[in-house]
């Protein structure tokens, strides 16, 4: 590991195309020490077999994604939806991760009504966040981009998800800062900075915005250094705050997804210290 990637964590959405093994190869290969995982590929190489991997590469993993999708006002979807979280808090817990990351959930068919969405989701909260403590793992409530709000995620802010977050122990539910849903918001700085007087960042995750955005949004995260966001500006506010964990690159582009992975990752260590660090 290389000082220049001492805190740089790679999410394995950013080259899906590595299946794990090859993903952790390459990393420790380059000296990246930190990995993002997701739940699907995950849990179709099963969680503990997963973490000897990572563990056996010399990796850490920072985080898993996801949890979340607490909207809907349904009796039985509720249960469903608080079952799933609890499994993924397992899946955490055996992968060594203290971070599951939250994508909340939007709008319920023929609802209209965000801020009882995210009632809901606090209320979905106070269930899950003694499981997570009994696990040591954080739920971390991922604000993303308002273009989201109706389908996926009703928290569209930071501040949104800090009024959510500040409802519990710190060590029960945080917040995960993601440069590509949070850069345009003028508030974002003193948000920053009120997460970290109560030190609620769990992980600060890092993707630039293009334009004009490609087809379906999902997939149109940019590159390091390849769209508009003062990426390193965003780093310093988190490490001002009191932030000194992973920064994780989590990019879903068509682009890189039909690149050799290898080539991805190496291009993504060097963009992160031109851009980020």
């Amino acid at each position: 590991m290389t000082g220049d990637y001492a805190r740089l964590s790679i999410n394995q959405q950013t080259v899906k195309q590595l299946p794990l093994p090859e993903l952790t190869e390459h990393l420790a290969r380059l000296g990246v020490p930190g990995v993002g995982l997701w739940r699907g590929p995950v849990r179709e190489y099963g969680p503990e077999r997963a973490a000897r991997l990572v563990r056996d590469a010399g990796l850490t993993v920072t985080s898993l994604c996801r949890g979340g999708f607490l909207t809907d006002p349904g009796a039985q979807a509720r249960e469903r939806a608080l079952a799933d979280n609890r499994r993924a808090l397992d899946e955490a817990a055996a992968l060594g991760t203290g971070v599951l990351v939250l994508v909340a959930g939007g709008l319920p068919p023929g609802s209209r009504d965000l801020p009882g969405a995210r009632e809901r989701i606090a209320d979905a909260l106070g269930e899950l966040a003694p499981y997570a403590r009994e696990r040591g793992v954080t739920l971390a409530v991922e604000p993303l981009h308002p273009m989201y709000a109706a389908d996926r995620c009703a928290v569209s802010t930071l501040g949104q998800a800090l009024d959510l977050a500040e409802r519990f122990p710190a060590a029960e539910v945080g917040v995960a800062v993601d440069t590509y849903h949070l850069w345009w918001d003028d508030g974002l700085a003193r948000q920053i900075a009120r997460a970290g007087r109560g030190g609620r960042i769990a992980l600060f995750q890092v993707a630039d915005w293009v334009t004009p955005l490609p087809e379906g949004v999902l997939t149109g995260r940019g590159q390091l250094g390849d769209g508009v966001i003062d990426l390193r500006g965003l780093r310093a506010q988190a490490d001002a705050a009191g932030y000194a964990g992973p920064v994780e690159v989590e990019i879903f582009n068509e682009g890189l997804w039909a690149r050799d992975g290898a080539r991805v990752l190496a291009e993504t260590a060097e963009r992160y210290v031109r851009h980020v660090r």
